[in-house]
C-alpha cells in the first residue's frame, strides 16, 4: 500500500467517522439530538441533520501552553530595503503563561484569558467567562468543541461543567483529529502576526498583546472558510483504496 494511503487508512481507524461527523456537521451549523456528552469511546449524542436554532452557537476552545517571555540581549531590527528581519538568538527568558481561547465559529468572535497554569480549574473560568455574558447565556445550547487534553477530558469533565452551565454540550473530537477543531487556525494565526518573534519582556505586555490581537481579530468579523464537510469525509471513508488490507502475524521465532 502506498504510503499515502497508508496514512490516510491510519487515520480512519484512530478518527471514528460518527465523532468526526459531529464536529463538521457543528461547523456546518447541523444539529446533534439530545443533550448528552460525546466521547472517544462513548457517543450519546446521534446527528439528527438540522439546522441549529437562531439561539444555539457553536465555541471551538483549547489551550495554548508555554507562551514565553523573551527578552532579548538586542531589540529586532525590522525590515528594510535590502534587509530582512534581523532577530537577536540570545535572550533571558521571563517566565511563561498559557493562553485559553473559545472561538465562535460562526459569529467569529473569539475569548480569551491567560492563567499561569492549564488544568480544569482554569479551563472552567474561560467556561465562565464566556457563559455569563450574552448572548450565550440565554442561548437554548452551547456546544464546546473540545479535544481530550486534561483539561477537559472525558464525561465527568463534561459532567462539571454542565452542572455549572447547563447550557453547555461537551463535543469531543476524536484521538488524533485536533485539525477538525477551529480553534487550532486562530492559533496558528497568534503565532505567525503575534509571537514571532515574541520580544516582550514581561507577562504582563505579552499578556495585553495576545488580548489586544484578539479584539482586533474579532473586530473583523470574519468566520474561517471551513469547507471540509461529513459529504467529503464519507467520501474519502469509502474510497476503496483506503482499504486497510489485514496485517499478516508475524512468524514466530524459536
Amino acid at each position: 500500500m502506498p504510503v499515502a494511503q497508508q496514512h490516510l487508512a491510519i487515520a480512519e481507524t484512530r478518527c471514528p467517522p460518527p465523532l468526526a461527523i459531529q464536529v463538521l456537521d457543528l461547523s456546518a451549523r447541523s444539529a446533534l439530538s439530545g443533550t448528552g456528552w460525546t466521547g472517544a469511546r462513548s457517543v450519546r449524542l446521534h446527528l439528527a441533520g438540522q439546522p441549529l436554532w437562531a439561539d444555539e452557537y457553536v465555541l471551538s476552545a483549547d489551550e495554548k501552553t508555554s507562551i514565553q517571555v523573551r527578552r532579548r540581549r538586542h531589540p529586532t531590527l525590522p525590515t528594510g530595503p535590502f534587509q530582512v528581519t534581523r532577530v537577536e538568538h540570545e535572550y533571558a527568558r521571563g517566565g511563561a503563561l498559557q493562553y485559553l481561547a473559545a472561538w465562535d465559529v460562526h459569529r467569529a468572535e473569539v475569548f480569551g484569558r491567560c492563567e499561569p497554569r492549564t488544568g480544569k480549574a482554569a479551563f472552567g473560568r474561560l467556561v465562565d467567562q464566556v457563559m455569563e455574558q450574552e448572548p450565550y447565556r440565554s442561548a437554548r445550547r452551547v456546544f464546546w468543541i473540545v479535544d481530550n487534553g486534561s483539561s477537559h477530558r472525558g464525561q465527568r469533565a463534561a459532567d462539571e461543567l454542565r452542572a455549572r452551565h447547563p447550557r453547555v454540550v461537551i463535543v469531543h473530537t476524536p484521538v488524533h483529529a485536533s485539525w477538525l477543531n477551529q480553534i487550532e487556525i486562530y492559533f496558528s494565526i497568534i503565532q505567525r502576526k503575534v509571537l514571532t518573534p515574541n520580544d516582550c519582556t514581561t507577562l504582563d505586555e505579552l499578556a495585553a498583546r495576545i488580548h489586544a490581537f484578539g479584539q482586533r481579530y474579532s473586530a473583523l468579523d470574519k468566520p474561517f472558510a471551513w469547507s471540509f464537510s461529513r459529504q467529503d469525509l464519507e467520501q474519502r471513508l469509502n474510497n476503496p483504496r483506503l482499504y486497510v488490507e489485514p496485517a499478516l502475524a508475524l512468524p514466530r521465532t524459536a
